[in-house]
């Protein structure tokens, strides 16, 4: 049916998905707020659901030694999908390409994700860190939660072991978790992919999409993260004479360089801005491929800060940094 059925995690020797049940499963519900077509969504849209499930074609679109593709098409009411799902070799993530000719109204479509993970609380992403929000829908305010946001990624994790889901551009998600006759818990993280409100713009998300996201088996925060921006930046291969330095360098991978410029005011001075990312203190050397003679911490329009967070260059030109969880800091680096 071109859907996910078994994700193993060969490291830990577990299955990421629940018993019986297939991720990547695509839903549709009927969508009628009650009031605010394009901004409202309301708890009663999961009152009726349509699991898609019918195929038009299912083919291996590449099979060589990094990269298995599986390629799956369905069709829908006036819409269309084609879904391109990779492993790739040596990779911790099922990768999957969703292109979407979307032509429903007043209709919601989501991506399912059933895992066998016994989460109390889910991980959203956010620019800068990251919120803890919990599975239950125990009171008022909990149950109120049934759409939440997040960015790159969500990660949801019971001791020991958790599994995220990345996107590039697909923020709207829910969580939930049941307990099976098994008495194992299943908690679901569904994408929100697309609406199809008639007010104020009838024709709001109508025409060709093209959505990424990925299953991360066995990921921890720290890989989100990394996973997050590999799937929103990719790298790019360009020519050139020879290998080139990194402009910059942190030792520790809790600590993300987030942005690198040059000083506004034309001095030649190099600007970074760097935030720690797990949620725990952190300690890091900053080490850049030119000669430094000195380093402040600044605020966002670069003026001077008496901050303790940047100390140095030490005499090897490391700039030493200390963070709180969380904390965003601008180093202005000056050249020698």
């Amino acid at each position: 049916r071109g859907l996910i059925v078994s994700a193993y995690d060969l490291e830990a020797r577990r299955e990421a998905l629940a018993p019986g049940r297939a991720a990547n499963l695509l839903q549709i519900h009927p969508d009628h707020p009650n009031m605010w077509d394009a901004w409202d969504i309301d708890a009663f849209y999961r009152n009726s659901v349509t699991d898609l499930v019918e195929l038009d074609a299912l083919e291996v679109a590449e099979a060589g030694p990094d990269a298995v593709t599986v390629r799956v098409c369905r069709s829908f009411g006036r819409s269309a999908v084609v879904q391109s799902i990779t492993l790739r070799a040596g990779a911790k993530t099922v990768d999957l390409v969703t292109e979407v000719d979307w032509h429903e109204t007043e209709k919601f479509l989501k991506a399912a994700f059933p895992l066998d993970v016994k989460a109390e609380r889910s991980a959203s992403e956010t620019q800068f860190g990251h919120v803890y929000r919990a599975t239950h829908t125990n009171t008022s305010w909990e149950a109120a939660k049934f759409e939440i946001c997040a960015h790159r990624w969500i990660h949801v994790e019971e001791p020991g072991w958790g599994t995220a889901i990345l996107n590039d551009s697909t923020y709207g998600h829910d969580v939930t978790r049941d307990v099976r006759p098994d008495g194992g818990q299943t908690t679901t993280v569904r994408l929100s992919l697309l609406r199809a409100p008639r007010y104020p713009d009838p024709e709001t998300d109508q025409g060709a999409h093209t959505l990424r996201f990925s299953l991360a088996p066995g990921a921890e925060i720290a890989d989100a993260v990394r996973e997050g921006h590999a799937l929103n930046l990719p790298e790019r291969a360009v020519r050139g004479a020879a290998a080139v330095a990194p402009l910059l360098a942190v030792d520790n991978d809790a600590v993300v360089v987030e942005a690198v410029k040059l000083a506004e005011d034309r001095s030649g001075d190099v600007v970074v801005r760097l935030y720690e990312s797990r949620g725990g203190r952190a300690t890091a050397a900053l080490r850049a491929d030119f000669r430094l003679a000195g380093a402040t911490e600044t605020d966002l329009l670069e003026r001077p800060l008496p901050g303790q967070a940047v100390s140095g260059p030490a005499p090897d030109g490391a700039v030493a940094l200390t963070l709180r969880p969380f904390q965003i800091v601008t180093v202005r680096l000056h050249r020698a």
